[in-house]
């Protein structure tokens, strides 16, 4: 049985040309109009776009999401398609996420984000950074990008209990990520944004844990001027135990008691102590070795007071920031042979975010179908 399906084709040339200019069709299909496809570039519904987004940012690859997608939905679409699909679906949200991160910063410019800092609690704000293999090579000829990470949550969405040998353990219930790839400048509006949605200028006390990079500390300082640095303890070991190699020639029984016992004083805030210990070393270089350890405390000195921070119920460590960087960029962007596009990378990260953070729906699913209705209403 045979059907016809009605086109409305503008009259004139004149008229074909102010379609294609206002709406980029060249023809209005009534039910394309009624199932909500016009305006789309693909013949696809949008609740189904939101799906295949989805499922590609759940997968490890384009591959793995056609394959996904046909076995739980029963649908056949090309990994091509959906890797369109999930571009122009991710690049919609993160064109809202960049409206919104303008708005936050001229707020925060003039004076008028409110702040009353009336909640008992913490907010804690982790970033790092981690480098990410493109397409584009920039004007000394790399190909690798800065992925900036934030990672954003609150003391009253963790959860604490003690185990069976008496430790204290915790589980952060819920997080939100925000994802960049480009300079501090642009990132620090995304982050300032996730940071009041989860309670930044509301809670009475705001904790920054990073590895104490410098674009990390200039840019707390500027858009979190209330908040307490603090240099990830787990990463100045790190540092530790570098430069302890190095001054020992790696005599492993040599530099590992020595990194021990730094380790040690640092944590009981005795940093006085071990600049003391390190003033040989304040300008002098060991061979081989690219960590000043003077330099490093000396530029975190502030950061540091780790006894403080325990008395307080602070945490010292970022680990949760460096479980993100797997989890948003390296499990989905970084895998064996994998090199991308800047903006489709950036649109993949988009989505990534939303998912891991509980935020699919509010700022994906609704946004986006506001947005396609509205197109569909034009036509």
């Amino acid at each position: 049985m045979g059907f016809s399906r009605y086109t409305l084709i503008p009259k004139d040339t004149k008229s074909k040309s102010l379609l294609l200019e206002k709406y980029g069709v060249k023809s209005v299909v009534p039910l394309d109009s009624y199932l909500g496809l016009s305006g789309l570039p693909f013949k696809i519904t949008p609740a189904a776009m939101l799906k295949i987004a989805y499922w590609a940012q759940n997968q490890g690859s384009y591959q793995r999401a056609e394959d996904a997608i046909r076995n739980a939905l029963g649908i056949c679409v090309n990994d091509d398609t959906i890797r369109a699909v999930t571009n122009f679906v991710g690049n919609m949200v993160f064109e809202n996420d960049c409206k919104r991160a303008e708005d936050a910063f001229s707020l925060l410019n003039s004076g008028k984000l409110k702040h009353t800092n009336c909640t008992k609690g913490v907010v804690y704000i982790q970033t790092d950074g981690a480098a990410l293999n493109t397409r584009n090579k920039d004007e000394n000829g790399s190909s690798w990008r800065e992925n900036k990470l934030g990672e954003v949550f609150n003391s009253k969405n963790i959860r604490y209990w003690t185990d069976n040998k008496g430790n204290r353990q915790h589980q952060i219930l819920r997080k939100e990520y925000v994802s960049f790839i480009g300079s501090v400048t642009e990132f620090k509006k995304h982050l300032l944004v996730c940071a009041t949605r989860n309670g930044y200028g509301k809670f009475k006390e705001t904790v920054v844990l990073s590895d104490g990079a410098t674009w990390i500390r200039n840019m707390v300082e500027e858009i979190f001027p209330d908040a307490q640095q603090i240099l990830d303890f787990f990463h100045l070991c790190e540092n530790v135990t570098t430069f302890a190699k190095a001054l020992f020639n790696m005599d492993c029984k040599k530099y590992t008691s020595w990194a021990a016992d730094i380790c040690t004083e640092l944590k009981a805030s005795r940093y006085d102590r071990v600049l003391r210990e390190l003033e040989p070393f304040k300008v002098r270089k060991l061979p081989g070795c690219t960590v000043n350890l003077y330099g490093y405390i000396t530029n975190n000195s502030k950061n540091i007071d780790y006894a403080t921070y325990e008395e307080k119920g602070y945490f010292i460590g970022s680990g949760a920031i460096e479980s993100g960087n797997k989890i948003i960029l390296q499990d989905r962007l970084k895998r064996a042979g994998m090199r991308w596009n800047t903006s489709t990378a950036q649109a993949m990260l988009t989505l990534k975010t939303k998912a891991e953070s509980g935020l699919w729906y509010t700022d994906v699913e609704k946004p986006f179908l506001e947005k396609c209705f509205a197109k569909s209403l034009a036509l």
